[in-house]
């Protein structure tokens, strides 16, 4: 990429930073938020809940809608949006403003994310799509490694309120940049609601798009309960967890830079595979717990790794799939993410409330290898 081009990708990437910290800041804030609107911390922490299911909603039919905008101008209106919902969850007095404001949040990201993806594609050449998109997402995953744990240092230090109205902050010179840095006159093919029901009735390009879901829903069976996990086996409390969890996001970062070039050495399908069939290989292990801390920090980290290797080769595969329609297909790749999200944690709570904790690793890798045959299905009926 020239310059020009790669400051731009960068430019979004800090702003998906501030998009992932504005969207997972509240996990660290829970108890504080709960103890300030005098609420249950679990309805508090449906908060959450809300804000995936108005993300996988509104995201493909928000970037269907605005297909007609400039891409700068739907950055910018959609960074602004998301500012605003945060300024409205930092101001919020009460239950219901709290769920709304996490609703205009999550349009606010929907549009953002999905959209970054697609300028990055049209800014790199062919033999780069990977590494580009990699680098732009890269800001969501540095985003739970960093962004979240000052985020909720912030809010325990000065009031869970200060933490949401520092993504309003971080949020201002971002607008400021992607206006300043973004190009005019993006050539991207516009998307239109009628885009959006031809995908979702296209069979091959769904099934391409939700192999998202079965992916990262082995993930989360997984990830979602590796806190009790590693209390119960390891015997680790806040800090042990803390220090498992920084591992894993170090690792998710090098991840999502890796599979990047992976999927420009290999090809996005090849890649896929190879990430789905190490999943199912890996993460049954987890049974063998308890184990040595640096065997377990290797394994953690080997873990991350192949697991967050995977969103730059799907989005390039997507994209192949449905070339016309870049910023519907990753919209609905966006949704796909918090739908396996989901899925994976109801799994996972299933898991342990049938069985034992124990169970998690190998249910997680029983998903993955599901998630192999997934991509090979979907790139035979995509060759047929």
């Amino acid at each position: 990429m020239a310059d020009g081009h790669r400051r731009v990708v960068w430019t979004l990437s800090a702003s998906n930073f501030v998009i992932g910290m504005g969207a997972f800041v509240l996990i660290g804030l829970v108890n504080p938020m709960a103890a300030g609107l005098e609420l249950p911390s679990a309805r508090v922490g449906a908060a959450m809940t809300t804000y995936a299911i108005a993300y996988a909603i509104l995201s493909p039919l928000l970037v269907a809608a605005t297909g007609g905008l400039g891409r700068r101008r739907l950055l910018a209106v959609a960074m602004a949006l998301f500012a605003v919902g945060n300024l409205g969850t930092a101001l919020a007095g009460g239950e219901v403003a709290l769920h709304l404001s996490r609703v205009v949040a999550a349009a606010g990201a929907g549009m953002f994310t999905p959209v970054t993806a697609s300028v990055a594609s049209a800014l790199a050449p062919p033999e780069r799509r990977g590494a580009a998109l990699a680098a732009v997402i890269v800001g969501l995953t540095v985003a739970q490694v960093a962004g979240v744990p000052a985020g909720s240092f912030i809010g325990y230090t000065f009031g869970w309120r200060a933490g949401f109205a520092m993504v309003v902050v971080l949020a201002l010179p971002c607008l400021w940049l992607i206006w300043t840095r973004v190009p005019k006159g993006l050539e991207i093919p516009p998307a239109s609601l009628g885009d959006l029901g031809r995908t979702l009735a296209n069979g091959p390009a769904m099934l391409a798009i939700l192999f998202t879901a079965t992916f990262l829903g082995a993930i989360y069976v997984l990830y979602t309960y590796l806190a009790p996990l590693l209390e119960q086996t390891m015997g680790y409390g806040r800090n042990g967890v803390t220090a498992v969890l920084l591992v894993f996001g170090a690792g998710a970062v090098a991840g999502n830079i890796a599979g990047g070039r992976l999927a420009d050495r290999l090809g996005p399908v090849p890649t896929l595979l190879i990430l789905s069939g190490a999943q199912a290989l890996i993460m049954p292990l987890f049974a063998f717990l308890p184990m040595g801390h640096a065997a377990l920090v290797g394994l953690v980290a080997l873990w991350s790794v192949f697991g967050w290797s995977f969103m730059a080769g799907q989005q390039v595969r997507i994209l192949e799939v449905l070339p016309e329609r870049p910023g519907v297909v990753l919209a609905l790749n966006a949704a796909a993410i918090y739908v396996g999200a989901a899925a994976g944690s109801a799994l996972g709570g299933g898991v342990i409330g049938a069985a034992s904790v124990l169970w998690l690793g190998p249910a997680a890798g029983v998903v993955a290898a599901l998630a192999f045959a997934h991509a090979a299905f979907s790139r035979w009926i995509s060759g047929r």
